[in-house]
């Protein structure tokens, strides 16, 4: 009887989530504040993770910004500092019609770089102890470093296949490790993976990269689950799923012309605003443009044959290779150059 009594109760909470995920469609959740709290990320020194940084700044986060590229991460940290000029003098600012008393607290913002290759797990823990000490505890952990080899798997040096699964997904379970334990003694806190389509769903070329973001993917997904068997609601987690950005990572890149201009790359700058509501408003999981969760949807259900159809409809089945070209071209050349 128990169990029967179970499985209503169970069937009403799936229900009533369906019912609760379609009232955010309709109104858009109220957006949590993150000023004052630190935040780290990293892969800062440019693309997603720059954008991300100076997203934080805006709403008055304390930023922590790791990169293995020194003077990428110090601009980096430059834009942040000219936001928080901005935000200052906006905050001591008295409102048009109000009277000075009416202004907003002085901000006492500042943004702190570290260089830290997130490959290699004692740099890891070293900068994170680090940080602990020169900085505070994280409230806000943003795993957004990547990196792609772009070669064929048989052609691909071993050193480039284990670098891509050391950035892309082992760096998510030192940062975890160093900076969770706090987060859970408080029952504070937000870790953020930045994923990619390609850890949902697969494509030729480049199996190290699709590895890597499967197992970021995974171990995501098995960290949330975690939390909430651990009944520790007040830890947040976002997964960020998007199509293919236009940073540079994967110029080159094409699907079938005829289908290219209903699915151009995203706007670096569209998919990190979306992924910051997501963020803000605790939604667990984001993937951008929403069509993303239509295919991973269909590949889930659909049998391999009828997959491997769609892809070459679209263009998918073969649209790294143009990628992977341009990429070996350009090592030739550098190779060429430097007499080697």
């Amino acid at each position: 009887m128990n169990i029967l009594l179970e499985l209503f109760v169970v069937t009403f909470r799936v229900l009533w989530a369906f019912v609760l995920a379609a009232a955010k469609w309709l109104v858009r959740p109220k957006e949590k504040s993150v000023a004052g709290q630190v935040c780290l990320i990293t892969g800062a020194g440019s693309g997603l993770g720059r954008l991300f940084a100076l997203e934080f700044a805006r709403r008055r986060a304390l930023l922590v910004l790791w990169d293995i590229n020194t003077q990428s991460n110090e601009e980096t940290a430059g834009m942040v500092r000219h936001i928080y000029r901005e935000v200052a003098e906006a905050a001591a600012a008295p409102r048009a019609g109000d009277g000075e008393k009416d202004a907003l607290p002085p901000c006492n913002l500042q943004v702190y770089t570290y260089t830290c290759d997130v490959s290699k797990r004692e740099n890891v823990y070293s900068t994170a102890e680090r940080v602990r000490k020169e900085v505070g505890e994280v409230s806000v952990l943003v795993n957004n470093a990547g990196v792609v080899s772009g070669h064929h798997l048989l052609e691909c040096p071993d050193e480039l296949i284990e670098r891509t699964m050391m950035v892309n997904c082992h760096a998510h379970f030192w940062t975890a490790k160093a900076f969770l334990p706090k987060m859970l003694e408080m029952n504070h806190g937000h870790i953020v993976t930045v994923a990619s389509s390609l850890g949902l769903f697969s494509t030729a070329g480049v199996e190290d990269y699709c590895a890597s973001k499967f197992g970021a993917v995974g171990f995501h997904e098995s960290l949330s689950h975690e939390l909430k068997a651990a009944e520790k609601d007040g830890i947040k987690t976002t997964l960020v799923c998007p199509y293919l950005v236009d940073t540079g990572m994967f110029r080159g890149c094409r699907i079938r012309k005829e289908i290219e201009p209903f699915l151009p790359p995203l706007k670096p700058e569209y998919c990190v605003k979306q992924a910051m509501r997501a963020i803000l408003t605790d939604q667990p999981m984001i993937c951008t443009p929403r069509l993303m969760y239509m295919v991973t949807f269909m590949k889930s259900i659909l049998p391999f044959e009828a997959v491997v159809c769609m892809y070459r409809f679209l263009g998918a089945d073969k649209c790294m290779y143009p990628f992977i070209a341009q990429r070996k071209q350009a090592t030739n050349n550098n190779e060429a150059k430097n007499g080697i």
